[in-house]
């Protein structure tokens, strides 16, 4: 399926990178809340031409021993609610050096273990490798240091990757949480959704914006947790309305500022609905980005999607 549509011209790819066991086994759940999928994704596939499915393969222990201790490493073997966490880490490593090579435009990653409150030593919340951690190192190590950017707007702290990536002045790390926080260098920044309105947590994305501006990263990643959603644990009153919004601001700043270069990485939430309708309208905003309205296919898509 792949090799059938990479002879596109590759920069209007998007890559969706997904395992099975994914669906059998969600982050959060009992193999519910990524139920929908893959089917859900046909609809999109049939109106999209330029969107393309790969399955997630296994991150390499090679590369999980350079961000993470033995211990943890041994520690999430044993742990039977990581049992997803090498094809989720892995795809995100492939989607991202995918990205940065060209040979996609940009990318959505679903996942079955989390990543973001994975440490050097220890992991907690359901995340087991920290897999955007492990994407940089990956491109580092191919390709040399590169200036990246991660937008993280799940409904908690991603103090994992905050620890592994503090001292990078290589890295904009730029957290929506529950606190305020700036490091000296003006490049670890956490602020506050708390007492904000859906418009005002839109503007808070808004501001990643300016600085990432600024910081010019040659790729963006956007750690998207839904479990910020009305009715979800995370609950801070937001919709797939404010969602396709991030979207478009986010997408639109990779546009501008680095070809379009950016990573969906899914993180937390617990609802199947929310999920697919949010997963699937942030898929469609990436694909749209690649293909211009007069390359979509004249077939319906079929989606149910509530903006």
């Amino acid at each position: 399926m792949e090799d059938d549509v990479l002879n596109q011209s590759n920069r209007k790819l998007t890559g969706v990178f997904y395992h099975p066991s994914f669906s059998r086994r969600s982050y959060l759940t009992i193999g519910t809340r990524l139920r929908e999928f893959p089917d859900a994704l046909k609809p999109l596939q049939e109106k999209y031409s330029n969107i393309v499915v790969f399955e997630s393969k296994p991150v390499e222990e090679e590369l999980i021993l350079k961000v993470h201790s033995p211990e943890l490493l041994e520690g999430v073997k044993r742990d039977k609610l990581c049992a997803t966490a090498w094809h989720s880490a892995g795809g995100v490593v492939e989607a991202t050096e995918k990205v940065y090579g060209e040979d996609i435009r940009n990318a959505f990653c679903f996942i079955g273990a989390g990543g973001h409150h994975a440490g050097k030593r220890n992991f907690w919340g359901f995340c087991c490798f920290n897999d955007v951690v492990l994407a940089i190192q990956n491109l580092n190590d191919k390709y040399g240091a590169a200036k990246i950017a991660i937008i993280d707007t799940d409904a908690h702290h991603g103090d994992g990757t905050r620890e592994l990536i503090r001292d990078n002045s290589a890295v904009l790390h730029y957290c929506i949480c529950s606190n305020d926080y700036s490091s000296e260098d003006g490049l670890k920044i956490d602020v506050s959704f708390v007492g904000k309105t859906p418009d005002e947590y839109i503007e808070l994305v808004r501001n990643f914006g300016e600085l990432a501006k600024s910081f010019e990263p040659y790729l963006i990643f956007w750690y998207f947790g839904h479990d910020t959603h009305e009715g979800d644990y995370g609950d801070i009153g937001l919709t797939v309305r404010e969602y396709v919004k991030m979207a478009d601001i986010l997408i639109g700043l990779a546009e501008e500022i680095c070809s379009g270069r950016i990573v969906v990485v899914l993180g937390g939430g617990s609802s199947p609905r929310i999920a697919t309708e949010s997963c699937l309208a942030i898929i469609e905003k990436l694909a749209m980005a690649g293909l211009g309205s007069k390359e979509v296919t004249s077939k319906k898509s079929g989606l149910n999607i509530k903006y």
